[in-house]
């Protein structure tokens, strides 16, 4: 018998926060480890200050990569990482159309979709936030 939605959606909720964790972790790192040449990046498609925002950035996925694979403030996190996002999709992957093959904006807008999730459930039974509120 397959669980009513209410019983799976925990799991749907870390899966998520995995998920996303996973794809912001190698983005976020390579920041970290290469921040002039992002901050470079940055400049060259006019991303105001773009060394302040390399390190906004790289400081947000990676304390999203953490947040989400614990389980922690989830919503909070949810928030900068949806930002995060969409400044990617207007600044790099508009112009280049839907299609992730091509470069486009389909992968960020999947993962604003999870994040509003997360943002609309919190990070359900199985995470920190959880639980803090039942101690």
């Amino acid at each position: 018998m397959i669980n009513p939605p209410h019983k799976i959606q925990h799991i749907v909720l870390l899966t998520i926060r995995f998920v996303l964790a996973y794809g912001f972790f190698k983005p976020a790192l390579m920041k970290i480890t290469n921040i002039h040449s992002i901050a470079d990046w940055f400049t060259s498609i006019n991303i105001p200050f773009p060394a302040l925002s390399a390190y906004i950035t790289a400081g947000t996925e990676s304390i999203g990569v953490i947040f989400l694979t614990l389980g922690l403030f989830t919503r909070w996190i949810s928030i900068p990482l949806i930002i995060t996002m969409t400044v990617a999709i207007v600044t790099v992957h508009l112009e280049n159309g839907f299609e992730a093959g091509e470069n486009g904006f389909e992968i960020p807008l999947y993962y604003i979709i999870m994040l509003v999730t997360l943002f609309s459930f919190g990070g359900g039974k199985y995470s920190l936030d959880q639980f803090l509120k039942s101690n």
